[in-house]
């Protein structure tokens, strides 16, 4: 199980339904690291797969890999913004999608928001995702 974060205080209104997957708020304190947009492309800039989940796994390993290159872990991203092509792929997809997040993420559910886009500037890219995190 993965440690929290000290640094991130998660806020959630006590008179508000519990969010799920997600937090409402994060308060931080500490080393801020800005994580580009990533797409669902190998560190040589190429897709394997064209497949929505297969990718959004990829966009998330992308998003954790820059954030370790600054001494983080997962739990240490504070906010996620994900640019999805189509949302009814990921909404009959949500069991996989949650699967996968869970095997890069954990049970880390930092604020995030999700807007579906015409599209996104490379042509294969399903799913695009960057990030803020927080480090100690």
């Amino acid at each position: 199980m993965m440690e929290p974060n000290p640094a991130l205080q998660f806020l959630h209104p006590r008179h508000w339904k519990q969010a799920k997957g997600y937090a409402n708020g994060v308060a931080a304190e500490g080393r801020i690291v800005f994580v580009a947009g990533q797409v669902g492309w190998n560190a040589s800039q190429q897709f394997d797969t064209d497949d929505f989940v297969a990718q959004t796994r990829q966009a998330l390993e992308n998003v954790v890999a820059i954030v370790q290159e600054a001494g983080g872990t997962p739990r240490h991203i504070a906010r996620l913004t994900w640019f999805i092509t189509d949302k009814d792929e990921y909404l009959s997809r949500l069991t996989e999608i949650g699967e996968a997040y869970r095997s890069v993420m954990g049970k880390h559910f930092p604020a995030m928001t999700m807007v579906q886009v015409v599209a996104l500037i490379e042509d294969r890219a399903k799913v695009e995702i960057e990030a803020s995190a927080v480090l100690p």
